[in-house]
């Protein structure tokens, strides 16, 4: 079966579109999670504040931290505002992802390509966050098509275009830049390929394009070497919780990048046919997947990286692997193939709809505790939080859901703002702190019969010598309290 014409030249469109649609399904009902948190503070400060905080922690996403400062400024920072620059992201990635399928492979392996890629719960899952995932993606398969071009057409201006999206890459997530890898082998094989077809090295060589590919890398190294030596002094506070990993979590990792085990099975399985089917860019695509990955897991062993997601730039090209796997069969049948991965992925799709957090299975409710303390809240309450200096920003999302008449913060000594950081310093006299306050919210990490059982003791004790539990709610994943003064002894 032919595709007509009309859909040859606009076969990027019908990816897009669904990808669209896809990640436009529901885009505001999981509520922001921890590292969404993390954005709209940082984002949601002046310019002056956001390059201070930076310097502190995070350098590694400030360039997108400006962009959605920049998009807040236009568009506010309700959930769906802050997300949609993911999902228009996305969908820019499912065009580009079509357009390289067709200079590659032909028109159908493109539009499968895209098609698959529109589906996978991944797509829906950095579609839908507030964090520069798809916009490393859609720098990922932009910079490997401007590649293709000045493959075929070493002039500089394609050059100067990769070296700033190389550029771009890295600021956006400097690990994608392992994404050369895959790049150097596409330069090395296109010198082969075109020596069999006839000794053409001497073009190769005469139009620098050895030269040229190492003088745009170089240029984009000398933008991010200052960014990755400022990361590297913050890593260990920044990944302090990242672990080293083993070999379950390598083979493992297709399921984890794209979401859904089965699903990335499944599309690991096909990748892994058309890498081996589909001569010099098939091998060159499946080295841009595996590479990272490799790269991924040997330095996770070496120093606190190893975070799937940040690989989810190379899911694009395994969609295209996989559809070229799919291309010979009958147009339907393919498209049939296609749909069926989506429905596999549909609990998934659901899942992630609900909520962020990993497991699936225990969602973190923010928006559920702030109605509890907004319904039952006076003026003169004060609130604390528990804990206070670890990732779960308990005091961001109070601060985010309830931006007007929320408790006094009775233990703030600092802010995040004032402090350049993610995090507020509180006082270190709590006794002291809480003499002035007669109703005491208490909010708190996980589910608890005692809330104050999750607080640390240098903060539990003197609640418990002045505060009596009065109510308590428990929502998914987090612990609500009211405490009001004990009865005066006689």
């Amino acid at each position: 079966m032919r595709l007509p014409d009309w859909a040859y030249r606009a076969v990027w469109l019908w990816p897009a579109l669904a990808t669209l649609v896809v990640t436009g399904i529901q885009p505001d009902r999981a509520p922001l999670w921890r590292d969404e948190l993390a954005t709209w503070s940082a984002a949601s400060r002046p310019v002056g504040d956001l390059l201070r905080l930076v310097g502190n922690i995070d350098a590694v996403n400030g360039a997108y931290y400006l962009l959605m400062h920049a998009w807040i400024a236009v568009l506010g920072d309700s959930v769906l505002a802050l997300r949609l620059p993911s999902a228009l992201a996305m969908a820019g990635t499912a065009a580009f992802t079509t357009v390289l399928g067709g200079r590659l492979f032909g028109p159908r392996v493109g539009l499968l390509g895209g098609l698959l890629l529109a589906v996978l719960p991944s797509t829906s899952r950095f579609g839908q966050e507030a964090r520069p995932y798809a916009l490393v993606t859609l720098l990922a398969v932009l910079a490997t098509l401007l590649l293709v071009r000045a493959l075929h057409r070493p002039a500089w201006p394609c050059w100067l275009g990769y070296a700033a999206t190389i550029a771009a890459l890295g600021l956006a997530n400097l690990f994608a830049v392992s994404l050369l890898a895959g790049h150097a082998v596409a330069v090395l094989l296109d010198r082969r390929d075109q020596h069999r077809r006839g000794g053409v090295p001497a073009r190769w060589v005469r139009d620098g394009v050895p030269a040229r590919w190492l003088v745009a890398v170089g240029a984009a190294g000398l933008v991010l070497v200052p960014l990755a030596v400022l990361g590297r002094s913050q890593q260990g506070r920044q990944l302090d919780w990242v672990g080293r990993p083993g070999l379950a979590a390598l083979v493992g990792l297709p399921g984890s990048v794209v979401q859904a085990g089965i699903v990335g099975g499944l599309l690991f399985g096909l990748a892994a046919v058309g890498a081996a089917s589909r001569g010099r860019w098939g091998a060159v695509l499946g080295l841009t997947v595996l590479l990272p990955a490799a790269l991924l897991f040997v330095a996770g062993q070496l120093t606190p990286l190893f975070v799937p997601r940040y690989l989810v730039f190379v899911v694009p090209f395994g969609a295209l692997l996989a559809a070229a796997t799919l291309a010979p069969l009958r147009l339907p049948a393919a498209l049939a193939i296609v749909l069926a991965a989506g429905v596999i992925g549909a609990p998934e799709q659901a899942a992630l709809r609900r909520t962020h957090e990993s497991p699936r299975t225990a969602p973190v409710d923010y928006p559920a505790a702030v109605r509890i303390i907004a319904a039952h809240r006076q003026p003169g309450d004060g609130i604390l939080y528990a804990p206070r200096d670890g990732w779960a920003f308990l005091d961001l999302a109070i601060a985010y859901y309830l931006p007007a008449g929320r408790p006094r913060d009775v233990l703030l000594a600092q802010d995040q703002v004032r402090r350049a950081d993610l995090w507020a310093t509180e006082c270190a006299q709590p006794e002291r702190c809480l003499e002035p306050v007669d109703r005491l919210w208490l909010l708190v990490w996980g589910e608890h019969a005692d809330p104050l059982a999750g607080v640390p003791a240098s903060r539990a004790d003197p609640l418990r010598a002045r505060f009596g539990v009065d109510r308590r709610w428990t929502v998914p994943g987090l612990t609500v309290a009211l405490l009001t003064p004990r009865p005066a002894r006689r």
